[in-house]
């Protein structure tokens, strides 16, 4: 498997390809949660097979952008699908790196390690200090795919997904989860300002 000739050649095509107007969902977020599958990757002691499947579904797992908004993931494994084979996936590997990528679509749904570090890498800024930009960048996004939200009903919807949302493995809540909490405090102040 050539991992590192598919990522530049899917990096590449992001680059060119991706609509100019995904200000969450571009090339930026794709090398966000591939560093952050990086790291966690490291934390969780993967093997290098499992970094592999586990990069290499980081890479793709937002592609589908490149041929449709909604409903991403199938597009994504499809993009997959078409090209891993070109650089030396078997369809045993293809397969499984699908199951992963798909592990990403809403609400997440990880059936092992590798799709569990992937779907909180995926959102791993929820427990970070760019919480924020990230969040509203996703707003300006969805804006632009006509989907629009009230200041209000951005944070009430950001309340609650965050009260929802859980990381899946030990070494991304030990990292993340007290900051998440700090960024919904913040969050529910800011609603509590605006609904005074």
């Amino acid at each position: 498997m050539n991992y590192e000739g598919v990522k530049q050649y899917l990096l590449n095509r992001l680059a060119k390809g991706l609509p100019k107007n995904l200000y969450y969902h571009g090339i930026d977020h794709t090398l966000d949660v591939l560093s952050s599958a990086e790291m966690y990757s490291e934390i969780e002691g993967f093997s290098e097979i499992d970094k592999i499947y586990l990069f290499t579904a980081a890479v793709f797992h937002d592609a589908g952008y490149l041929i449709r908004y909604t409903k991403n993931e199938d597009a994504s494994a499809a993009i997959a699908n078409l090209v891993l084979p070109k650089y030396g996936y078997d369809k045993e590997s293809v397969v499984y790196i699908n199951e992963v990528i798909r592990t990403t679509q809403m609400p997440q749904h990880p059936f092992d390690r590798v799709s569990a570090v992937l779907c909180d890498s995926d959102l791993d800024y929820l427990g970070r200090d760019d919480y924020f930009l990230k969040a509203s960048n996703l707003r300006k996004e969805l804006d632009e795919y006509g989907i629009h939200y009230s200041i209000e009903d951005w944070y009430e919807l950001e309340v609650d997904f965050l009260k929802k949302h859980n990381y899946f493995t030990r070494s991304a809540y030990n990292l993340r989860n007290e900051k998440k909490l700090a960024n919904l405090d913040m969050v529910i102040k800011l609603l509590e300002k605006i609904r005074v």
